[in-house]
């Protein structure tokens, strides 16, 4: 006796969630500094670092980026390591993109 078993598994693949990365306004830190990593850590042109420093020093914070989980966690790592190491107290925070 065969016994023919005919399955058929869907698989759903799901994209990775996407994560902003969002700087926040403090007195301490310099706008130069903050500037310097938006244009080396985050890839922004000049032009759009000053309007994203603005933006986080007058409105107290701004999205700096998005990216998936794992990109947005290393970027923001670095950054706040990049400040503590010079005494900065810059706040990033990762929120999730909905």
């Amino acid at each position: 006796m065969d016994v023919q078993i005919d399955e058929k598994i869907k698989q759903k693949i799901l994209e990775p969630g996407l994560f902003k990365v969002v700087f926040l306004n403090d007195d301490l830190t310099p706008m130069d500094f903050v500037i310097e990593c938006l244009v080396g850590i985050f890839k922004h042109t000049d032009t759009t670092a000053r309007d994203l420093t603005v933006k986080i020093h007058e409105e107290g914070s701004a999205i700096v980026g998005v990216y998936t989980f794992e990109i947005a966690e290393q970027k923001a790592t670095e950054v706040t390591n990049e400040a503590r190491n010079l005494g900065y107290p810059l706040k990033v925070q990762l929120q999730e993109d909905k």
